[in-house]
């Protein structure tokens, strides 16, 4: 593989799984050295493997804990990063969580909204306010979003796909903010796939699948494949869009 991002320092939100954990190495096989973020202690483990597997590679990787939620500790990790590999070039918001829960459900959790909206959107924008102050000229910002700022196609996800589609008009934002010092912020957003979160296996596959075009659950390389281009000098031209990978589930 062509080592496109030789020389680039990637930091990778919610690093230790799934569609992170495959951006991490993804980027790490063009050549990035890669930085990963883990939100509490029973996701440390799989944090350090995940960098441990990305150093076999010959580059440089490290695992930071910090809760996305927390903005403090959101800004220390850019701050972090820095310090440890000397620039940062590349952000992958890719931390995120998953709520249920109707908008006339008088048991409403306020809690678990506040910490929804922490995740999936405020500390998504804070990481972007400290990215943006040591990013120098052709950095990138990809943030993973979501078809269902689309379409919500089930009861009990306004809430989450508010926070997917706000983060599209955030990303068109960010791109006008920084697009004069030539950095790019772009958006993906993968339809259903087979992640922790939504296995192909799940509860909703029986009924999700057949409104797939492609008849299958995408699989997180897919989303990485995606995200290193967007990365990539390739994408030089490219801001303030979406791509959605969904397998023709909008189709």
């Amino acid at each position: 593989m062509t080592k496109t991002l030789s020389g680039k320092v990637a930091l990778v939100t919610g690093g230790s799984r799934g569609i992170g954990a495959a951006t991490a190495r993804a980027l790490a096989e063009s050549g990035a050295d890669v930085a990963i973020s883990y939100t509490d202690t029973k996701s440390a483990t799989k944090a350090e493997v995940v960098a441990s597997e990305i150093r076999e590679q010959g580059v440089r990787a490290l695992a930071f804990r910090a809760d996305q939620a927390d903005s403090v500790q959101v800004t220390e990790l850019i701050e972090q990063v820095v310090e440890h590999f000397g620039h940062l070039d590349i952000l992958v918001n890719n931390a995120g969580i998953l709520l249920f829960g109707s908008v006339n459900d008088p048991e409403r959790d306020e809690a678990s909204f506040a910490r929804l909206m922490a995740v999936n959107l405020a500390g998504v924008a804070t990481a972007v306010r400290a990215a943006a102050q040591v990013m120098s000229e052709g950095g990138r910002i990809i943030s993973v979003g979501s078809w269902f700022a689309s379409r919500v196609g089930t009861p009990g996800l306004a809430d989450y796909s508010a926070t997917k589609a706000a983060l599209l008009g955030y990303t068109k934002g960010w791109a006008r903010d920084l697009g004069p010092r030539g950095i790019t912020a772009n958006v993906v957003q993968p339809g259903a796939i087979d992640t922790d979160m939504n296995p192909a296996d799940g509860p909703f596959s029986r009924s999700v699948i057949p409104t797939i075009a492609l008849g299958r659950y995408g699989r997180p390389e897919e989303i990485a494949a995606a995200i290193v281009f967007l990365a990539s000098p390739a994408a030089s031209y490219i801001t303030g869009t979406s791509l959605t990978i969904d397998g023709g589930l909008l189709a």
